[in-house]
């Protein structure tokens, strides 16, 4: 089975405005309203993919009894545990540039995490996947997701993925996590370093992750790519394919969802990062998150 986590799922409201002025009244040339999340968005990949997944997380107020109806409306399994607040309202502006203005999120409190690891315990069984990935809420410290894992050792073998950037992942990776998928500027900001390396600095920096304990790493470069290192000593590059970018949003956790679905297939790193790099750009090429007729279609690209 395949859980994912969402500490900070969202309604994400996507506008289009020609020729956005600052200090301006601008109207909106169209709109439309998403549930949104990096958790929510990986299981709703996977399911898309065919493969069974269980979304779990917080959610509070009006905002989260509707993020709750939307899932539902989508045929997604969850269990989202309520709290207190309001689960929060992200805005995307598509415009000559695209900007987002992100909520802060629900109250989440230590006790509600207690409540999340008992409920973890009570569902993982040996052989599952546990995908935590995206924000924490402002109430919450960047030891959050560590002390999950931290937690959860006493149930063996559970495939334990998380995508998040700074503290909140490095301090993960002492629990030797199967897979994690940094970006290249989240992997500059863990480095300090002022500019993305090349290709080979790259590959050191994705090795020095695995040196703090994560068994595979992933670093996606967008439109470049993306570059990997397995626990079985290898490195690779995967080229993206080319296309006309309409939304970026979605696109890493997509490039997780075809990751492990192939992986989970073939058991083949290659083909794995393969398809996880057609997924993040099927995503790219799109208002949604891809199908999966569009995302071999992508791949059939890149071959």
């Amino acid at each position: 089975m395949i859980y994912t986590v969402t500490f900070n799922p969202s309604l994400d409201y996507y506008v289009q405005v020609n020729n956005l002025k600052s200090g301006f009244v601008n109207r909106t040339v169209s709109e439309r309203l998403a549930v949104g999340g990096k958790g929510l968005n990986v299981s709703l990949a996977l399911k898309e993919l065919g493969n069974e997944t269980l979304a779990l997380g917080f959610v509070a107020g009006f905002t989260g009894k509707a993020i709750t109806e939307k899932v539902s409306k989508l045929g997604l399994a969850h269990e989202f545990l309520t709290v207190q607040g309001q689960s929060r309202i992200n805005v995307k502006i598509k415009s000559n540039t695209e900007t987002d203005i992100n909520g802060t999120g629900a109250a989440v409190t230590e006790n509600d995490v207690n409540k999340l690891v008992r409920k973890l315990k009570s569902l993982l069984k040996d052989g599952d996947w546990l995908i935590v990935s995206g924000s924490i809420p402002a109430t919450l410290d960047v030891y959050t997701y560590s002390n999950i894992f931290k937690r959860l050792k006493t149930v063996k073998n559970i495939n334990f993925v998380v995508d998040a950037s700074g503290k909140l992942l490095t301090e993960t990776l002492k629990y030797k996590p199967f897979l994690i998928k940094p970006n290249v500027y989240e992997m500059c900001e863990i480095f300090g370093l002022s500019a993305v390396p090349d290709i080979e600095g790259i590959f050191a920096c994705a090795r020095r992750l695995q040196n703090m304990g994560a068994r595979n790493v992933i670093v996606s470069m967008g439109s470049s790519g993306a570059v990997m290192v397995t626990e079985t000593d290898q490195s690779m590059y995967v080229r993206a394919a080319r296309g006309q970018l309409v939304n970026s949003v979605g696109a890493g956790d997509s490039m997780i969802a075809g990751f492990i679905h192939e992986y989970i297939n073939s058991g083949n790193y290659f083909s794995a990062l393969n398809f996880a790099t057609a997924a993040g750009s099927a995503c790219a090429f799109t208002k949604n998150l891809a199908t999966k007729e569009q995302i071999e279609y992508v791949e059939s690209l890149m071959l």
